[in-house]
């Protein structure tokens, strides 16, 4: 069980390195964009397995934290991209 649990953890560490290299010669933003997202998902199955490995429950509240900032950042980042402003000021009022 652990020599699978070393495996995954390193072919999810070799795939974060691909996706750095997609984040820097990504040909458009939105690319950019799915890279980095690809990265806070594959950082967080590391953690996954990192817990595993140490047998521990202590990093599930880790990876609650980031998978809602990798969710906020990816929404974020979005709608940047599409309309330029994160957050709307409504100035009819």
């Amino acid at each position: 069980m652990m020599t699978f649990i070393w495996i995954a953890l390193m072919i999810v560490i070799v795939s974060m390195v691909g996706m750095l290299y997609g984040i820097f010669r990504g040909p458009s933003t939105p690319d950019r964009l799915i890279a980095l997202d690809a990265i806070g998902v594959m950082f967080i199955s590391a953690t996954a397995l990192l817990s595993l490995l140490f047998d521990t429950g202590f990093f599930l509240d880790v990876i609650l934290l980031l998978a809602v900032l990798s969710f906020i950042g990816t929404v974020s980042f979005s709608k940047f991209i599409e309309k330029g402003k994160i957050i709307e000021h409504d100035r009819n009022r």
